[in-house]
């Protein structure tokens, strides 16, 4: 299925911010107002496991109920593999030489243990195996997203989500997300205790996702997902449970992106913000340790920084991210994409 711009658009704005959100408490004079809106941002990364589930449906569901078999399965693997793998080593190797760096000038960072290194690298440190919240931080939510990558090629085998009727998809879409709510059963913020709940809150989004984008091709009219959305968006500000009502707004949200794109004048289509979409991976994972790096040269004293540093951090995470996304991802993918039998069966993404 060719590609829809306006998720790739607003995947890049989640993006910026959960740059955003781990950047709040060094910005200094950032209006209270502000902070608790960044303070917010570890939300974007349920929005990316309800995206995933939707973005990979589309992309991949019909194939892999179409009889294709685990050859099929295998081919999506290998190209989940190399989208998310190859950019996590390479940020993974920055985090490794600045930990030798630290450690040749007798410093240290509890980031930086060794033990829990080979977990990381296999990208199963969500998995019980390790301390997810070790050496690259964000890279805990790919760990996650690995696990329901290996999974799906089970879900779209055993369910058509295309002989279910609608009503049935938004029974679904409940019952998932009613299950990450039972599950994280008196906890108030989704961001909780990630080690413990990371990975069932991707499953239970992953899942939802992909019936949102079955519900997509039905092109029901969007002002059903714009009133549920603002309905449960009106339900969190009356103090409705954050993981019972935002991961069901975000579903909705990412309905209405799906029905509009394509429209004239959408924004989420414009060229730079789309832009920042294709990019939105690399700066994921770049700008925790590029933050770690700048704070070395840069920040003398510790505490908050002014504003010519918060940008000059900023534009140093979008340049980065242009120069991994181009000169690593990219080709890494092109060069793991091509072993393997030659057959084009998907989209990249």
């Amino acid at each position: 299925m060719s590609e829809l711009r306006a998720l790739t658009g607003v995947r890049g704005l989640a993006a910026w911010l959960v740059v955003l959100y781990h950047l709040r408490g060094a910005i200094a004079g950032l209006p209270p107002a502000a902070e608790r809106v960044l303070a917010k941002g570890y939300l974007a990364v349920d929005f990316f496991f309800l995206l995933s589930g939707v973005v990979i449906w589309l992309s991949w569901g019909e194939r892999l109920h179409g009889g294709g078999g685990v050859a099929t399965a295998m081919r999506f693997w290998q190209k989940r593999v190399a989208r998310v793998w190859p950019l996590h080593l390479a940020m993974l190797g920055v985090a490794m030489t600045l930990a030798l760096l630290y450690a040749l000038t007798g410093r240290s960072d509890a980031a930086f243990r060794l033990q829990d290194l080979p977990a990381h690298l296999l990208l199963m440190q969500n998995w019980g195996l390790a301390d997810p919240l070790r050496w690259n931080y964000p890279a805990w939510s790919i760990s996650c997203e690995l696990a329901a990558y290996l999974l799906f090629p089970l879900l779209a085998a055993a369910v058509d989500w295309r002989a279910r009727a609608s009503g049935t998809l938004v029974a679904l879409i409940v019952l998932a997300l009613g299950i990450l709510y039972a599950a994280m059963a008196g906890v108030a913020s989704l961001g909780h205790d990630i080690p413990r709940f990371g990975v069932v809150r991707c499953l239970c989004e992953f899942a939802a996702g992909t019936s949102v984008a079955a519900l997509y091709l039905r092109r029901p009219p969007v002002i059903v997902p714009v009133a549920a959305a603002a309905a449960l968006l009106v339900a969190w500000g009356g103090g409705a449970p954050e993981p019972l009502v935002v991961p069901a707004g975000f579903a909705a949200l990412l309905l209405v992106a799906a029905l509009t794109a394509g429209r004239r004048r959408n924004p989420l289509e414009w060229r730079w913000v789309h832009y920042l979409g294709e990019i939105s991976y690399a700066t994921y994972l770049s700008h925790y340790i590029l933050w770690k790096l700048f704070q070395l040269v840069f920040v003398r004293v510790p505490g908050p920084v002014g504003p010519m540093l918060v940008a000059s951090y900023l534009l140093l995470v979008l340049a980065a991210s242009a120069f991994l996304y181009r000169y690593v991802e990219r080709p890494a993918q092109r060069v793991l994409n091509r072993a393997g039998p030659r057959r084009t069966l998907a989209p990249a993404e």
